[in-house]
């Protein structure tokens, strides 16, 4: 048996010889890469070399043998994928925009800021371990994070190390399949946005595509088959070192207040592959759509078809539904999942309204809620500090809630939000002077004339107060611009015109 072992390879043979040997060989190796490097004056990095004497040096592990089998060389030469993965410039590249996204830690508490400390004292066992099929992913963090219309949504967060991985490979992945993906998705796509996803649905309204399909997914990112999310990426995929890290990171598991739980479904939100991962299960669903030729815009897992009557809206929904829970194994949400006129129904924050035969977008009801909810708890009357910091914080909330909403024209809106906050505000300060006599004193500092301050001083309702000529007239418009205070009408305006 030993001599039929040894004439099989030494890529397969698992006897000690063979071992001893695959050892020699590997180190006669890294003493030539070592001197090879000495030559060209370069140091080792994590990635798999730029020339093409390096690019044949393999760092296996030392049970593995140094000589790779056929089968990988035929691999590597045929698709490139690994290695294009691990250049220096594309790891660059993805250390630097996992340092820029920060974000929470992993199960072993790294933080961002601490990844480049840490690749520069443990990047080439990371390689090592890659190259020998050794590297096993962390479990992902659960965290919860609360919706905003109840309930909870589910995270899972990855190391920062495997954070780094996964954006490598979201950034090879990506463009091949750009160019397979369909022209209805916008989710998560370079060069598309939700707001490009808005104009899409807004231009179905136009042509008179009234009703709307909305289809709901039950916990998707937590129900995508395994197996069928790895056979559509294999595909495009042909590099098995790949598929088998992509595979073993949707089966590194779960820990749970310090118990790993194990993930036979579902792909975790929160890492970097995730949101490409997405796209690849439901492009089936958007190649179907299109060979029945319907009208759709799909945002990540929201997707809305677009049809003439209602009639045919239910038949369109059941038959969608049967295809995603039979061929994609994916649950539709039944209570969610509705037909609606397209008026009724709620996209992206947005929602759309006609008037004089024109669709119009506008800001989502609710979302208008959580702004004044959100803007309540900055405003609060019991609230410390300078009137200015929390002017600060109202800035940083009220630009980048417009950026977003500048879809909707509907200035009269933001100029009553303006209004809002400055009463919120007047509101505050009132409630802060909190004696009459004070009051008094402010008013006047304020270059309120004696008599009218009096008017002022009194009272018991802050906000009626805050609504009252002489507090306008104290605490103007022009004093909260003087404060840095900015509104919400002018930017929508800056940025129509830019």
């Amino acid at each position: 048996m030993r001599n039929q072992n040894e004439t099989a390879g030494d890529s397969r043979s698992r006897s000690t010889g063979a071992v001893a040997k695959g050892r020699a060989e590997h180190q006669e190796r890294m003493s030539k890469l070592r001197r090879l490097r000495d030559e060209q004056g370069r140091q080792p990095s994590l990635d798999k070399g730029a020339t093409e004497q390096t690019k044949g040096v393999k760092l296996a592990g030392a049970e593995q043998s140094a000589e790779p089998s056929p089968a990988r060389d035929e691999r590597k030469s045929d698709t490139g994928q690994w290695e294009e993965i691990w250049t220096k410039e594309n790891l660059t590249q993805a250390k630097k925009r996992v340092e820029r996204n920060g974000g929470a830690a992993g199960i072993d508490g790294m933080t961002a800021k601490e990844l480049r400390p840490y690749l520069k004292e443990h990047r080439l066992e990371i390689k090592e371990a890659l190259e020998s099929g050794k590297y096993r992913p962390n479990p992902v963090k659960r965290v919860e994070i609360a919706k905003p219309d109840g309930g909870v949504r589910e995270i899972g967060i990855p190391t920062v190390i495997d954070r780094l991985l996964q954006q490598a490979i979201a950034q090879v992945l990506t463009p091949i399949y750009e160019q397979k993906f369909s022209a209805h998705s916008y989710g998560f796509r370079p060069g598309r946005s939700a707001h490009d996803a808005v104009k899409a649905a807004q231009e179905y309204a136009q042509e008179g595509k009234e009703w709307v399909v909305d289809i709901d997914l039950e916990k998707f990112f937590d129900r995508v088959n395994h197996d069928m999310l790895m056979a559509r990426i294999a595909r495009e995929v042909k590099d098995k070192r790949v598929l088998k890290l992509i595979r073993a990171d949707q089966n590194s598991g779960v820990m749970i207040n310090g118990v790993k739980m194990g993930t036979d479904e579902g792909t975790p939100q929160g890492g970097p592959l995730s949101p490409l991962l997405s796209n690849i299960i439901l492009d089936d669903l958007d190649k179907e759509l299109e060979r029945r030729g319907h009208k759709f815009v799909r945002y990540a897992d929201d997707c809305n078809i677009y049809v003439k009557t209602e009639r045919a809206g239910g038949r369109v929904m059941e038959s969608v539904r049967k295809f995603l829970e039979e061929k994609l194994k994916l649950k539709v949400n039944q209570k969610k999942s509705k037909v609606e006129k397209v008026n009724r129904v709620k996209f992206l924050g947005f929602s759309f309204y006609k008037r004089k035969g024109e669709v119009l977008v506008r800001v989502a009801g609710r979302r208008l809620e959580r702004f004044h909810t959100k803007l309540r708890q900055l405003t609060k009357r019991t609230r410390s500090g300078k009137i200015e910091d929390s002017i600060q914080e109202i800035n940083v909330y009220t630009v980048g809630w417009i950026g977003y909403y500048r879809l909707a024209r509907t200035p009269s809106v933001y100029e009553r939000l303006d209004g809002w906050i400055r009463r919120r505000l007047r509101q505050m300060n009132w409630k802060r002077w909190k004696r009459g006599t004070t009051r008094y004193k402010e008013l006047v500092k304020l270059g309120v004339p004696k008599w009218y301050a009096q008017e002022g001083a009194g009272g018991t309702s802050p906000w009626r107060m805050a609504a009252s000529p002489v507090i306008n007239q104290a605490l103007s418009n022009g004093y909260f611009r003087n404060l840095g205070l900015k509104s919400v009408k002018i930017r929508y305006q800056e940025l129509c015109l830019a």
